[in-house]
């Protein structure tokens, strides 16, 4: 009976302890935006003036309405040459313009629909040979970097565990660099895990048998 208690108490907490932390931060993201944004509006188009009680929720919803407005004004002409002289602006700055470039060029390149960057996971040898470490491939290097390094260069983004956000930047060889069929949220699933959550094998039978899985292998999944 006791062995029968403490399986269903596991159970128990297997279940709803996702749901719970889930909801939880869910909840505290939305009055996190709503406590940044609520002050902001003015009273009379506050639409808890006139509400006995308080909606959830209003900050963010207005929020998501802001930066579409503002993606759709800065699609036009007149957006676009705003945008242009805060350029301009922020780049005579001495501080402000190294953090407002940097940050810029980080979030064009992460959001563009264009670009490859975390899009695929790959194995390394790191931090020695014989130890393999998961990685991001962010793209190739140019310029110097890759004309200095003797060969085709590939950009590996090594994250720490639990911490995705911080990590190591590599520089290596194609030919150094196992690409694998998991997915991005995969792999940031095992690494947040320290590997307790392990994705399933989606290469193909003869793949395995290989120990290689090939593009087209995976576009067919056969």
């Amino acid at each position: 009976m006791a062995l029968r208690l403490r399986t269903y108490f596991f159970a128990g907490i297997l279940i709803t302890a996702p749901i719970s932390i889930t909801v939880y931060l869910a909840w505290a993201m939305i009055r996190w935006v709503d406590g940044q944004v609520i002050p902001l509006i003015p009273d009379h188009y506050n639409p808890e003036t006139y509400l006995p009680f308080s909606v959830p929720g209003i900050g963010l919803l207005i929020l998501l309405a802001a930066l579409t407005l503002v993606g759709a004004v800065t699609a036009n002409m007149v957006g676009r040459m705003m945008v242009r002289g805060s350029d301009r602006l922020l780049g005579r700055m001495p501080v402000v313009r190294g953090i407002y470039n940097a940050l810029k060029q980080i979030f064009e390149t992460v959001l563009s629909q264009k670009s490859q960057a975390f899009r695929e996971v790959a194995l390394v040898e790191y931090p020695r040979k014989g130890a393999w470490a998961l990685g991001f491939i962010t793209g190739k290097p140019d310029g110097e970097i890759q004309e200095l390094g003797g060969g085709e260069l590939v950009n590996v983004f090594v994250p720490t565990t639990p911490n995705p956000t911080s990590g190591f930047l590599l520089f290596l060889p194609e030919r150094e660099i196992l690409r694998l069929g998991m997915t991005v949220e995969e792999g940031i699933k095992m690494v947040v895990s320290g590997g307790i959550v392990m994705p399933a094998d989606r290469r193909p039978p003869k793949s395995r048998r290989s120990g290689t899985v090939t593009p087209l292998d995976l576009a067919s999944g056969q």
